[in-house]
Parts: structure tokens; C-alpha cells; sequence
């Protein structure tokens, strides 16, 4: 017959059983499990929610997340179509001297590939970090100006409450957002286009366009705006330096987007890359001839593939602001401030952008 302190365990470990770890519930929302059975409680299922780590992060169903290629994999028919035309050259240069090294008593010289492959991927990735810095530099100055943005709108709806003052509040986010568009436009070296001209009036349109920097011109226009809902006593001059404030944080994102925009990657960071790669596929073939043989085409080809891919990628994000399937998607996010500023004012407001064939421009 068990002793008294004999029962006490038993019981105190029946109920340490019964009792939920408090850590149980947290591992089990990482893994994805319900949580009945384990605190008492049923889990309210959300959706677009993401797992980070452990706990769960709600998204909105209908976020609109900017974004250019958006599939989870990038197609390797889009990578070869890329680097095709140096992947041809350099698969015949590699059928070359595999024929020559069997037909002609030749003696393939011992090149230290590993040391010129080792330097040579350095030297990619340290582009490759400086590219990706400036696109990534990019992405985060269009998102402060999407949040200035809809700060201007904010400020107007609120400071204008006047009925008298109703179009003028209407006109600063009419502006802002043909700004938007008049300074994705000139980012990609385009002409203003329906986007800009549509939200402007025609004397407003003729002035803007007049100028050499239409971008600036829209919210130089839309500060002596402000100045005149001062002058008529809509706003007083506190509100003003509000507002001010938020137009002199457009004014430094624009200015940072045309830094990066007409200053370059110095021109030793994209010529001896391409120099090196180009140098360091010619030789692949001849070192490696005699240890592959008739499979040198292939395995020749296969590494250059993967050095000319690191090089693309390096061209491919040094201006974020072109218009091409790498570079930020301007016109959606362009289209997001559309539809905040539009419904901040209860106006109707377009759909969202939606990827085409994966690309969301």
C-alpha cells in the first residue's frame, strides 16, 4: 500500500499532465495546428495570415503589396532568354575546344580556375550588393513618398473642413496625385501621360508642362495653393507648416529618386565585371578539357551560365526606375495613391493593379 507521499506525486503529476504547457499553444500556431485541446480555446481562423517564426501575422485579404515579378520562382526560360546570345557564343566556343583538343595532338595548359572563379565571384557579388543597394534604396524612397502622400490628403481633408475650401482640398489631392504620375513618368524617361493630364485642369496642365521638371512644377503649384487657402483664412499659419512640412518630404524623396536615377554605377563597376566574366569563360573550356572531356560543352556551359546570370542580375537592378520586368513597379504604386487619395475625399476610386503573365508593372 502506496505511503501518503507516494499519493501526493501521483497526484501532483496527474496534474502537471493535465495542465497546458505555456509554450504549447505558441509551437503549435508555428506549426500551424489547432490550439484546441491544448488551451481550451478554438483558433479563429484569419485570412492572408503569414507564419513568421512563432507567432502569426495577420495581412489584409486585399493588401495591395507593390511588387514587379511576382511569382514565387523565377522561370529558367526567362533567365536563358537573358543571357542567351553570350550562352550560345560560349557553348560553341566550348564545342571548339573540345573538337581541337581530340583531333590536334594538344596539351591543355593547367589554369588555376579556382583562384580566377574565387576572385571573380567576389567581385560579382560585391556589384551585386552595390545594384541591389540602389534598387532596394529606390523601393524605399516610393514608399515615403506613398506615405507623404497620404499625408497630404490627410492634412487637406482635415485642415479644409470649410465648405468654401471644398474644391481647393480637392484640387491639392487631384495634384498629388497627377505628381505621382508626372514623376514615374520622368523616371522612366517617358512623356507625361493621360495619368498626369487628367487630373489637372487646362491652365494647370499648360503651366506644369512648361516647365523642364513637370514633377516639381505640379507641387510648386500645389504649395501657393496652400499659401492661398492662407491668405483667405481657411488655414491658418501653424496648418500651413504642416502642410509644408509634408511637401518638403516629397521634395527630398523626388530628389533622392533623381539621384539615383542620373548618377550611374561608376563605370569601373560595369565594365571590368563584364570584362572579367567574358575572360574567365573563354578560358573555362581550356582547363577543364581534360578532365571532362566530351562532357566539356556542358559543364563549361552550365558554370559560365551561372556567372553570366550573376552579371544580368547586377544590369538588371542598377536602375531600379526603367521599365523592365526587374525594376520597381511604378505605375501600381502610382495606382495605389490613386485609390487612397480618392477614397480619403469620398471619391470612387479604380481597381487595383493585377499581374500580367506574372509581372506586375
Amino acid at each position: 500500500m502506496a505511503g501518503p507521499l507516494a499519493l501526493a506525486r501521483r497526484g501532483a503529476l496527474r496534474r502537471r499532465r493535465r495542465r497546458p504547457s505555456p509554450w504549447a499553444s505558441t509551437f503549435a500556431r508555428a506549426r500551424g495546428r489547432s490550439t484546441e485541446g491544448i488551451s481550451g480555446q478554438r483558433p479563429t481562423p484569419t485570412r492572408g495570415s503569414v507564419t513568421f517564426g512563432f507567432t502569426r501575422a495577420t495581412t489584409p485579404p486585399n493588401a495591395r503589396w507593390p511588387r514587379m515579378i511576382v511569382t514565387a520562382v523565377p522561370r529558367f526560360t526567362q533567365i536563358v532568354r537573358e543571357v542567351w546570345k553570350p550562352l550560345t557564343l560560349l557553348f560553341i566556343w566550348d564545342v571548339i575546344v573540345t573538337v581541337t583538343y581530340y583531333v590536334l595532338p594538344f596539351k591543355a595548359p593547367e589554369l588555376p580556375l579556382t583562384l580566377f572563379g574565387s576572385a571573380l565571384a567576389l567581385f560579382l557579388g560585391f556589384r551585386s550588393n552595390s545594384a541591389y543597394q540602389r534598387w532596394w534604396e529606390g523601393r524605399s524612397l516610393w514608399g515615403l513618398m506613398i506615405n507623404a502622400s497620404r499625408n497630404l490628403a490627410r492634412a487637406a481633408r482635415n485642415f479644409l473642413p470649410d465648405p468654401e475650401a471644398r474644391d481647393m482640398k480637392r484640387t491639392i489631392v487631384l495634384r498629388q496625385i497627377a505628381y505621382v504620375n508626372a514623376l514615374r513618368c520622368q523616371l522612366r524617361k517617358q512623356k507625361a501621360d493621360d495619368a498626369v493630364l487628367r487630373f489637372l485642369s487646362k491652365g494647370e496642365a499648360d503651366f506644369a508642362l512648361s516647365r523642364t521638371n513637370i514633377a516639381n512644377g505640379i507641387v510648386d503649384g500645389t504649395g501657393r495653393r496652400v499659401n492661398l487657402a492662407r491668405e483667405n483664412g481657411w488655414i491658418d499659419t501653424i496648418q500651413q507648416a504642416s502642410i509644408e512640412r509634408v511637401l518638403i518630404d516629397i521634395a527630398n524623396a523626388q530628389g533622392g529618386m533623381e539621384r539615383l536615377k542620373n548618377t550611374p554605377l561608376p563605370n569601373q563597376y560595369r565594365f571590368f565585371p563584364m570584362i572579367f566574366t567574358h575572360l574567365f569563360c573563354i578560358l573555362l573550356p581550356i582547363g577543364l578539357v581534360e578532365t571532362l572531356g566530351f562532357a566539356t560543352p556542358l559543364g563549361s556551359t552550365v558554370a559560365g551560365l551561372m556567372f553570366l546570370a550573376v552579371l544580368a542580375i547586377g544590369d538588371d537592378l542598377v536602375d531600379p526606375f526603367a521599365n523592365t520586368v526587374h525594376d520597381l513597379p511604378l505605375l501600381a504604386m502610382c495606382r495605389t495613391i490613386e485609390i487612397d487619395l480618392l477614397q480619403s475625399i469620398g471619391e470612387d476610386a479604380p481597381e487595383p493593379m493585377t499581374p500580367e503573365h506574372g509581372v506586375l508593372w
